[in-house]
């Protein structure tokens, strides 16, 4: 007998197979996510960004705001593992540039010394800073031997080191497409609710509202609140301002989704049982009907940051955003607003690959999730 129950209790592979039709909603839905494989090379990529933002003082070679004349637009600087005898080095090393002045040009003319190398040293104590304004450290992933230096992306028109000022404008610039997105998030959720939910007046009213905002372009909206923001305010105040101008237009496309689903839904069976168990209107909104298109609306946000994100660099581009000594890509990017920039200091133009990049990671994403929202459509 006792043999029989130890049989029964033991899984079969009928058992295991049939793990799909028992499965919750969200479980088919990190299976469905998971195969997908431009979204897993998303998850990376906003892994690793992210990871650098958060320890960019760590990552970083160099003080992102200290200047230095003798640097000025010095161009990138490569690694090598071979000396000048055709030698292999296991530890890479980098060799200082000198200058010369072209007198046509009036432009520095940098090219390796090769009689002045050092190597790569790999967690190394440097210049000092802040983790995040709570404790002082001067720890640093890498860093090179003095008086040697390392520019990975080159410098700017001060000499400031264009990799570790990247590092630090990847907080700014990633980060205000979450907050802009959860702005967007509460204000179209509650005002989307409650134009679905109620109907009536109180719908026409707010859509009418909105198909005004939408109504007026982005940018010159963008643009015209952006300016209005006052000159003397910090650099957390603006960052603050900017991620409001931000959401003001991203809300509408939201509230408009919302109101969509809240209309379907607001007949159904589990809201009229919700109804007559006494419930209140924000009780049914809140536990019951935005829980029921929670996948859909992830997809929606997911989908939201990357023009958070562009929206941030069109106004720092524009001077009108991020204002210095603040960093952000849109920031970085001012440097390269006209084709002499361009042609003669090419590298001034990486933050803009960043930019691409990020924008792609949360595109693929988003269409990941997209496609796993649904995980019963085969």
């Amino acid at each position: 007998m006792l043999s029989k129950l130890t049989k029964a209790s033991e899984p079969t592979s009928t058992d295991f197979s049939d793990s799909y039709y028992v499965a919750s909603q969200w479980d088919l839905v990190r299976r469905k996510f998971r195969r997908h494989k431009l979204a897993r090379v998303g998850v990376i990529v906003l892994v690793i960004f992210y990871a650098i933002a958060i320890f960019a003082g760590f990552f970083s070679l160099n003080d992102y705001q200290k200047r230095d004349v003798g640097h000025v637009t010095m161009p990138p600087q490569k690694l090598h593992f071979l000396d000048d005898q055709g030698d292999y080095h296991l530890r890479p090393f980098v060799c200082n540039y000198k200058y010369t002045l072209n007198m046509d040009t009036l432009e520095r003319m940098f090219e390796e010394d090769t009689s002045d190398c050092y190597d790569i040293q790999f967690i190394v104590r440097t210049h000092p800073y802040k983790f995040w304004g709570i404790f002082e450290t001067d720890w640093h992933l890498v860093g090179v031997e003095s008086p040697g230096y390392y520019f990975p992306f080159g410098t700017d028109e001060f000499g400031r080191d264009l990799f570790s000022r990247n590092m630090y404008a990847s907080r700014i610039s990633l980060s205000i497409g979450f907050v802009g997105v959860f702005v967007s998030f509460f204000l179209g959720s509650i005002i989307g609710g409650i134009s679905g939910y109620f109907g009536g007046a109180l719908d026409m009213v707010i859509q009418r509202i909105i198909e005004f905002i939408i109504s007026i372009p982005s940018i010159p909206l963008w643009i015209a609140l952006a300016a209005a923001l006052p000159h003397e305010w910090s650099s957390v105040e603006v960052y603050f301002g900017i991620t409001i101008v931000l959401a003001t237009v991203g809300w509408t496309t939201l509230a408009r989704t919302v109101r969509g689903k809240f209309l379907e839904l607001r007949e159904a069976d589990f809201v009229m049982a919700a109804k007559i168990s006494n419930m209140s209107d924000f009780q049914i909104i809140i536990k019951h009907l935005l829980p029921s298109f929670a996948s859909y609306l992830i997809v929606i946000l997911t989908l939201s940051i990357p023009g958070m994100i562009l929206g941030e660099t069109a106004l720092s581009f524009l001077e009108i955003g991020i204002r210095p000594p603040a960093v952000s890509w849109g920031v970085l990017l001012q440097d390269a607003q006209n084709i002499r920039s361009l042609a003669l200091h090419p590298w001034l133009f990486i933050p803009a690959a960043y930019v691409i990049v990020t924008v792609l990671a949360f595109n693929f994403i988003g269409d990941g999730l997209r496609d796993a929202a649904d995980p019963y459509k085969q």
